[in-house]
């Protein structure tokens, strides 16, 4: 019985692997494959359409706002002390919901691979696919320079040649992926952003899409971060080179759309893609219910700006629908930030701006901090020369500012950089980049907890989120979580 029950078995398996066979060898009639997908250098363009498409900047402005000292609670919905006051870990929800980038980099990543695995066997079907190929090629890498860019940025500590940086994917894979050393992750980035640059085009016909400027914006970044200031002089020189500073007239309107000084690449937002300023403001109902004001302005950063600085006007309103005498609730406060105000309260594009991903008001101050770090303090070509150009664009009473000594240079960089870039996404960055705490007013923590993040505190970093952690075992989690 026992021989007769093996032999059953013996033989239902091998039934049972040629059938198997069968299947795998079955070829799906409704599946397409990245080989079919991208057969064409249209499809290819498709393909990066769709990398771009997932190209979003609002959980690294949010998070450089909430974790540093630009902005306080408004009083009227605060459920962010897990956050604002730097309590989480790997497993805190919020984090993992509001604050990732490892999924949307990495998608972008993954889908920009595709493209280069398969681009330059595509089949030209048009005059001038060739060429378009080429351009395809430079934006795929530009991309993939971007997005693991902004991994470092979220989940690398400050910079050391020996620290743990993120996995660098330069092909699609499903295998558990490790960590490397941030020195050779920094190589990459720059092999990538090389290589682009000599395939972009080089002017701004189409600021929606990279080329050179924009890729020698990113590239001045990296430098930066890697505090190699020669290049990052050189690289943000050219984006300065290309792309002219806003003046003292154009400036207000770079936050309405109503031109596009400055910009290189931005992000067209629509409402299916989030309105930026819903970041801090929820939409209104109507210009006499003013939406739920989530976060408003620092008084450390508010009180920054003199009167006669234009951008104090640009960024923030005290709107007299919340002014004292008119609040129909004396909670409500009446200074906000109008820095993504958009439409008017209440209609379609209330809260809805585009995202300037880099600006050559930035640059000024890369610049200038890459040319106080070499000893270029004052006199022509120096980080005096870059600031004092900015802030006469800014402030309508400007008096040159005289600088003495590098320490003040740097510390005039980062409050100009506190002022100008506000909400852009880099205040929490700058200063984990240059080992300083997050040092808040008592008026603008909610506790004595959340007043101040030392430097170089572990915190700076974010945790890897358990879901990566548990799907990933090459992973490596951030020190001290």
């Amino acid at each position: 019985m026992k021989k007769i029950y093996s032999f059953l078995l013996l033989a239902l398996s091998v039934m049972w692997s040629s059938s198997c066979s069968d299947y795998l060898d079955f070829k799906e009639t409704d599946l397409i494959a990245g080989d079919v997908a991208l057969k064409t250098v249209a499809n290819n363009e498709s393909a990066i359409m769709g990398a771009y498409g997932g190209v979003d900047n609002l959980m690294g402005v949010l998070l450089n706002s909430v974790f540093s000292d630009e902005v306080k609670t408004a009083g009227e919905f605060y459920n962010a002390s897990t956050t604002h006051e730097w309590k989480y870990g790997p497993a805190d929800v919020g984090l993992r919901d509001s604050y990732t980038a490892i999924d949307p980099q990495y998608r972008v990543i993954d889908r920009v691979n595709r493209v280069l695995a398969l681009i330059d066997n595509a089949d030209s079907t048009r005059v001038g696919d060739n060429t378009l190929r080429n351009r395809l090629r430079g934006e795929a890498l530009f991309l993939r320079a971007y997005a693991h860019f902004e991994l470092y940025r979220f989940y690398g500590a400050k910079y050391s040649p020996t620290g743990l940086a993120m996995p660098y994917m330069e092909a699609p894979s499903m295998l558990p992926q490790a960590r490397i050393a941030t020195a050779e992750y920094f190589q990459k980035l720059n092999r990538d952003i090389n290589d682009a640059k000599a395939l972009l085009p080089n002017n701004l016909t189409d600021i929606n899409r990279a080329n050179v400027a924009a890729a020698n914006g990113l590239h001045a970044r990296i430098a930066l971060y890697e505090e190699k200031w020669a290049d990052a002089e050189t690289f943000a020189t050219s984006y300065i080179d290309a792309v002219p500073l806003a003046t003292l007239a154009t400036f207000p309107g770079i936050w309405t759309d109503a031109n596009t000084a400055e910009q290189a690449y931005r992000i067209v937002r629509t409402s299916s893609m989030g309105r930026i300023g819903s970041l801090y403001r929820n939409t209104s109902a109507n210009a006499s219910n003013i939406g739920t004001i989530v976060w408003t302005v620092s008084n450390k950063l508010y009180d920054s700006y003199a009167d006669t600085d234009i951008r104090k006007a640009a960024y923030f309103i005290v709107d007299p629908t919340l002014a004292a005498a008119n609040r129909p609730n004396a909670d409500r406060p009446g200074l906000i930030i109008y820095k993504y105000n958009g439409g008017a309260y209440g209609t379609t594009t209330e809260n809805l701006v585009n995202s300037k991903v880099m600006r050559t008001s930035e640059m000024y101050l890369l610049r200038a901090e890459a040319r106080a770090e070499q000893g270029k303090i004052t006199g022509a070509n120096s980080a005096e020369s870059d600031l004092n150009t900015l802030r006469a664009n800014r402030i309508t009473d400007h008096v040159d500012i005289v600088l003495a000594t590098k320490d003040q240079a740097i510390t005039e960089i980062l409050t100009e950089r506190f002022k100008e870039l506000a909400f852009e996404g880099h205040r929490f960055w700058d200063l984990k980049r240059k080992g300083l705490a997050v040092a808040r007013l008592a008026v603008d923590a909610v506790s004595a907890d959340g007043t101040t993040l030392p430097a170089g505190d572990f915190r700076f970093a974010l945790p890897i989120p358990d879901p990566e952690m548990k799907a990933n075992s090459a992973m490596v989690q951030n020190t001290g979580y």
